[in-house]
C-alpha cells in the first residue's frame, strides 16, 4: 500500500509532495516551463497530467502513462471573441511543437458561451482560471498549477488533495456532469486498477 503513503497527512504535506512530484517530473518539467515562457494572463496547467503524474509517480510508471495532453487555462476577458481566442490557440501551438504531449489551450473567460450548446446545460461565467477548476466533474480533477512571479510552483486545489493522494475519484456536484465523472472514473481506473470511483 506504499501508493497510499501521503493519503490523509496534513495538506500542507500534502502540497508539499504533490508540488515536489509535479517538480520531478520530466514531462511536466519541460511543459510548465514553456507555458510559463508563453506568459498568457492567469494561467494554469489543470486536472489530468497533474493528478496522472502523481499516479504514476506513486505506482512506479513511466511519466507520461495515461496522460492523453496538458490542459492549459488562461483568462482573458478583454476580448470574448472566437478569433481571439483562436490565435492564442495557434500561437501556442507553435510555441509547444516538439512536446510529447499536445497542449489544449482554452480561454476561461468564453467558457460560459461555448459550453451549453456542448453539454446541453449552462455553465457559470467564470471570473477566473481558480474559479472554473472548482466546477470540474470530480474534486479529485480539481487542481492546477501556475509560476508565481518568483518562480515558485504555486498549487489550486479548492477541494485539497486527499482524493488523488487517496487514488480515490469524488463526485463534485455543483453542476450536473454524472456522466463526465463517470466515464472518466471508468478510464482511470482501466491505468490505475489502485483507484476507487465514488457513485455519483
Amino acid at each position: 500500500m506504499d501508493h497510499l503513503r501521503y493519503s490523509g497527512l496534513p495538506f500542507e504535506e500534502q502540497r508539499a509532495a504533490f508540488l515536489r512530484i509535479v517538480a520531478a517530473d520530466p514531462l511536466l518539467a519541460e511543459t510548465l516551463a514553456r507555458v510559463r515562457a508563453l506568459a498568457l494572463l492567469d494561467w494554469l496547467v489543470v486536472s489530468g497530467a497533474l493528478y496522472n503524474s502523481v499516479w504514476n509517480h506513486l505506482t512506479g510508471k513511466p511519466p507520461g502513462y495515461g496522460i492523453r495532453d496538458v490542459d492549459l487555462f488562461y483568462f482573458d476577458d478583454s476580448d470574448l471573441s472566437y478569433e481571439a481566442e483562436d490565435a492564442v490557440i495557434r500561437r501556442a501551438a507553435t510555441h509547444f511543437e516538439g512536446l510529447p504531449l499536445p497542449v489544449e489551450v482554452r480561454n476561461q473567460a468564453r467558457v460560459h458561451l461555448w459550453y451549453p450548446q456542448k453539454f446541453g446545460q449552462p455553465c457559470p461565467r467564470y471570473t477566473s482560471s481558480s474559479e472554473s477548476v472548482s466546477c470540474f466533474a470530480s474534486k479529485t480533477h480539481a487542481v492546477g498549477v501556475r509560476y508565481d512571479a518568483d518562480g515558485q510552483l504555486v498549487l489550486v486545489a479548492p477541494f485539497g488533495l486527499d482524493d488523488v493522494f487517496s487514488f480515490r475519484i469524488t463526485p463534485n456536484r455543483v453542476m450536473d456532469n454524472q456522466r463526465t465523472h463517470e466515464v472518466k472514473g471508468a478510464r482511470a481506473r482501466e491505468n490505475w486498477p489502485e483507484i476507487s470511483v465514488v457513485p455519483w
